[in-house]
């Protein structure tokens, strides 16, 4: 197998007062989680509010990154739709432009679909992509999609499509399933969302993570995606994340360090954290990173 995937910042998206995205600030983002130990940057994933964020945004955001530097074969794209249309026209217009990966969604507007459903929906993706269809990531995340993606299901979509399916990002969170997906899929490329798993799931195989919080302890999260290295002040801090909304939370972490406010802004239906929320993840993480520094 080739180099390892590593590590990926699930980037956070900026908008400013009039809800558009601001660009600048998202590519000096980027750009200082190149330099901090990513090899690369997720655009419009879970955390960087993709489902919110339309085709013509995409593409002027894709096109900024590039006009201004930033390989192709550095950037994710992330596409969440639930049509295949829609998920065909993201993904094309990312592959075309030679990025790394997409990383796919289920569709999930419908609950409760069965796996045949599911392989159609993929395979009519791909089949509308045709010879564009390569470096699919297939995304498990089924506490927002409500659409697990099983074992078998994988199995499945890599035995019909291979070349095209080529890795899965595990953001369950169930550690149970991971260890499965690990066993039976260990040549795919395993990403390991919820970095409460993520050293033990390196440990094991996995190739390495898309990471929320790569934004804003990148050094850390490396560690663990790429050395399998245990680091308790990261769960630690997941589990004072997830007392909000982890899309806002983790943008709340990027104004703290970053010193700009713009980061706290999100696209309805989220709603940004109020100040005392604010405070009490600066005292949690001040906490575990600072007084604890190793």
């Amino acid at each position: 197998m080739s180099q390892k995937f590593g590590l990926s910042a699930a980037l956070t998206t900026p908008f400013d007062g009039n809800g558009d995205i601001a660009i600048d600030p998202m590519i000096k983002q980027a750009r200082l989680s190149l330099t901090s130990g990513c090899s690369s940057v997720t655009l419009f994933g879970t955390t960087g509010e993709g489902s919110s964020i339309g085709t013509q945004e995409r593409e002027e955001v894709l096109d900024g990154f590039l006009n201004l530097g930033i390989a192709a074969n550095r950037i994710i794209v992330g596409v969440m739709a639930d049509s295949v249309e829609d998920a065909a026209a993201q993904a094309g217009s990312a592959l075309s432009r030679g990025v790394r990966n997409i990383l796919l969604a289920p569709p999930f507007y419908f609950k409760n679909v069965s796996d045949e459903g599911l392989f159609r929906w993929f395979s009519a993706v791909f089949a509308r992509l045709g010879n564009k269809a390569r470096d699919i990531i297939v995304y498990n995340i089924p506490s927002i999609t409500m659409v697990p993606l099983s074992v078998a299901l994988i199995g499945r979509l890599r035995s019909a499509f291979p070349g095209v399916v080529t890795g899965v990002k595990d953001s369950s969170g169930d550690w149970p399933y991971t260890e499965a997906l690990l066993k039976a899929h260990s040549d795919l490329i395993i990403l390991i969302g919820d970095e409460r798993h993520l050293a033990k799931g390196v440990r094991l195989g996995g190739q390495g993570a898309i990471s929320g919080m790569a934004n804003f302890v990148p050094h850390e999260v490396r560690l663990m995606a790429e050395d399998g290295k245990d680091d308790p002040r990261v769960e630690d801090f997941v589990l004072e994340l997830l007392k909000y909304p982890v899309t806002a939370a983790v943008k709340v972490m990027v104004a703290q360090l970053s010193g700009d406010e713009i980061w706290l802004a999100v696209r309805p239906p989220l709603v940004s954290i109020s100040g005392e929320g604010r405070n009490h993840l600066a005292g949690a993480f001040n906490a575990l990173f600072r007084s604890k520094a190793a």
